[in-house]
């Protein structure tokens, strides 16, 4: 019983050892995940500030190109008064058309055609190097600007001007176009390494994704949903694309730090079960063939003296000797050669037998009864024909192991009840006593070599009782019900021939 508390002592340190460690790991390396959250939302607000400010920025540059489209606009409207008024004044001698053809010649970026009444060129300005040397690329061009509105007509069909965008305003246009693409990919994409989305107004569509997964992007919605959880969105106003958002979730690394420790205690956990398994398979296989070696062993020893006895008991029943002690002589040797075959058998597969079970029990007892204290009160339920394969030196020695602990453990005074009932496919023997128990914490450690409360013994009876049951006859045993001070059962069961 020492032997085992110190076990279980043993047992309870260590595990506690293993909890504190793993526990320290987790909280350590819970530690540091806070604080690289910490750092990656830090990061994250200077990023984010960043973007608010560079979108600020966009919409200020796009501001200023308004401004500068209004005035090419108030320009180009100028020049055009100023065809219209030199077509109307430029007959007259006496009028001073210098101021006029000035501001004509002013003109540098807004293209211009001048035609007479049967669309001949008279004049262009401003036109690309392509154009402006092909008279084809310039009928074609003047197509594409009438279809398009882009004609005056100065002079009641005497003066046609065609015209077109400026240089200036396609420049701003294609330099707004890739500020806003360079504002989206260097600044709303270079994300700190963190997976970012960029979504629409409502939520739904996603217009740009970095670092993450093609497989992860089939289902938009759930991804959108669950990067609304892990953090608030950042709103964006762009020119010509209105209001956008940025979603935001945890960097990779830190995700992979967070459950790092947890996957690598399994791994070692599992290691460690397996390697504990396979040592304690070995430790096993080497006690077994130590019980073997001392069984047999016994057997042997127990042969010699045995053979004499039964020489003896010849020689006695010959010189006239009681014949009722000559039968109970007998009785002994043969249980004595019982015990010899019980041991013989350790390490081998047993032979089973069908039989009455319940025939085997009441013979059992009616030898081990009158043997037993007189204060033992033994009340038998049998049933009839309970038939089984088992081994009867074997099974017998489960039932004088079980009886006698239960005689101990009543300190030889109290009943002892034997109930053995067919029980579904099963026959159940429940073994019970009025003995002082076993506590609740100990029902399954009884069965563990070295567990006993004598103080004498090496607590092997319960440990050979179980091998015999479960591992030879394919039952099981185990303690039905126990209170200290109230008794205890054991219910053993065996399969029921088929």
């Amino acid at each position: 019983m020492q032997h085992l508390a110190h076990k279980q002592r043993w047992k309870v340190a260590l595990f506690a050892a293993a909890a504190f460690i793993v526990g320290l790991t987790l909280w350590y390396s819970s530690t540091i995940a806070r604080t690289l959250r910490h750092e990656e939302q830090h990061k994250v607000e200077l990023w984010s500030e960043a973007i608010v400010q560079r979108a600020e920025l966009v919409r200020y540059t796009d501001r200023l190109f308004d401004s500068l489209r209004v005035e090419e606009r108030t320009k180009a409207d100028l020049l055009f008064s100023a065809y219209e008024i030199f077509e109307q004044l430029g007959t007259d001698a006496k009028t001073d058309v210098t101021m006029i053809m000035n501001v004509i010649q002013a003109n540098r970026t807004i293209p211009l055609l001048v035609t007479g009444p049967d669309r001949e060129i008279q004049w262009t300005a401003n036109l690309p190097p392509h154009v402006a040397t092909d008279s084809l690329a310039q009928d074609s061009l003047i197509a594409v600007l009438s279809e398009r509105g882009a004609v005056i007509d100065i002079g009641a069909g005497r003066t046609y001007i065609y015209y077109d965008e400026s240089k200036r305003f396609r420049e701003l246009q294609a330099v707004m176009a890739d500020l806003i693409y360079s504002f989206i990919s260097q600044t709303v994409i270079n994300s700190a390494s963190i997976p970012v989305l960029l979504v629409d107004s409502t939520h739904t569509r996603i217009l740009r994704a970095e670092r993450i997964a093609a497989s992860d992007l089939r289902d938009t919605t759930a991804l959108i949903a669950a990067f609304s959880k892990a953090n608030p969105s950042i709103p964006l106003d762009l020119p010509s694309a209105g209001r956008q958002y940025i979603m935001y979730d945890e960097s990779l690394v830190l995700k992979q730090l967070r459950y790092f420790p947890v996957i690598q205690l399994l791994i070692i956990g599992g290691f460690l079960l397996f390697a504990y398994l396979i040592f304690s398979t070995f430790r096993r296989a080497e006690q077994n063939r130590v019980w073997v070696g001392m069984a047999k062993e016994t057997a042997h020893q127990l042969g010699t003296p045995l053979s004499a006895l039964l020489a003896w008991v010849h020689v006695l029943e010959e010189q006239g000797l009681d014949p009722k002690v000559i039968v109970e002589l007998n009785k002994d040797l043969d249980r004595l050669q019982t015990v010899t075959d019980r041991f013989s058998k350790i390490g081998s597969e047993p032979e089973l037998h069908a039989g009455d079970l319940g025939e085997f029990v009441r013979s059992s007892m009616g030898y081990m009864q009158p043997r037993m204290p007189r204060r033992v009160i033994f009340e038998l339920d049998i049933a009839p024909k309970v038939s089984a394969k088992f081994s009867p030196s074997l099974y017998g020695w489960v039932l004088e192991n079980l009886v006698k602990n239960a005689v101990d453990a009543m300190a030889g005074e109290g009943t002892l009840k034997l109930h053995l009932h067919v029980d579904g496919s099963n026959a159940t023997l429940d073994i019970s006593d009025s003995g002082k128990g076993i506590p609740k914490a100990h029902h399954r450690s009884v069965f563990e070599p070295g567990y006993t409360t004598k103080k004498r013994g090496w607590g092997l009876g319960l440990s050979l009782v179980k091998r015999i049951v479960e591992h030879y006859h394919g039952g099981k045993i185990f303690v039905l019900r126990s209170e200290e001070d109230s008794g205890t059962t054991f219910r053993v069961t065996l399969p029921l021939e088929s």
